[in-house]
């Protein structure tokens, strides 16, 4: 089962995952910036999100694997890779488990510890929209806005929604997989995973994701880590403050390249 993607630009091969229920798609606006700055710039859909296949099996492990199979398909090798929350995760251990295949490492706002199971009530709100009487995504969000207050929120979900008949309206995301898999979502790095590799290691100045505490499991794990932090945004900070987001990933990117 194959991995979709949109494949932006040409030049050196830089993959971008999104977050949890997220998709590559939420990546487009500044994926097109690096493919028009000389990059081929892959926006993957991970397992059970968005376009990509379906799956009962949900870890970081088989994660990381689907897009090893990616690469091996796309003959992409020395890839830099970004991983956004859940897609950081993944990123982590994929540069854990084949760092020969990784020249630079973008984590945005995760780091290698557990995190406690924090998207239940996200999971609730979508469980609980009503297909049978959904008609549009107007409806869909008055139905949402009653248990998530957050517009931004909202709006970020909504992406998932697409209609499977002229009639029927439905979610890309496996609902009913991810909300039984989620403690799988955050957990920590195994104990004696470790990349060598260069690394940036990016926080939201709101987001409380990465915290100062958080250095000492960053660098054993990543002893070439750098950490910095995003002004003026909170945990979606690619999409909050993409300039600066922009600007130093790509500082970083070009660095001894």
């Amino acid at each position: 089962m194959k991995l979709h993607s949109q494949i932006l630009g040409s030049g050196k091969p830089f993959v971008i995952l999104h977050g949890f229920l997220g998709m590559g798609d939420n990546w487009k606006t500044l994926g097109t910036r690096w493919a028009e700055a000389g990059y081929e710039v892959h926006l993957l859909d991970q397992r059970n999100h968005g376009r990509s296949f379906h799956s009962n099996e949900f870890s970081y492990d088989v994660m990381a694997e689907d897009l090893k199979k990616y690469c091996e398909e796309h003959k992409l090798e020395n890839i830099m890779l970004l991983g956004h929350s859940m897609g950081g995760k993944v990123a982590m251990q994929f540069a854990v488990n084949y760092p020969e295949m990784v020249s630079k490492l973008i984590i945005a706002d995760i780091a290698p510890k557990a995190y406690p199971p924090h998207h239940q009530d996200i999971l609730k709100a979508l469980s609980m929209l009503d297909f049978s009487k959904l008609k549009s995504r107007g409806e869909a969000e008055d139905q949402l806005a009653e248990y998530i207050k957050d517009e931004g929120t909202r709006l970020f979900l909504l992406k998932n929604l697409y209609r499977k008949s002229k009639s029927e309206l439905g979610l890309r995301v496996n609902l009913a997989v991810l909300s039984e898999k989620i403690e799988k979502v955050g957990e920590t790095l195994p104990e004696n995973a470790v990349f060598k590799g260069n690394t940036l290691f990016l926080g939201g100045e709101n987001s409380g994701y990465i915290e100062p505490l958080d250095e000492v499991p960053i660098k054993k794990h990543f002893p070439k880590a750098k950490i910095k932090t995003v002004s003026k945004a909170g945990h979606w900070l690619h999409a909050q403050n993409p300039d600066e987001f922009y600007k130093l990933a790509t500082d970083f990117l070009v660095e001894d390249s």
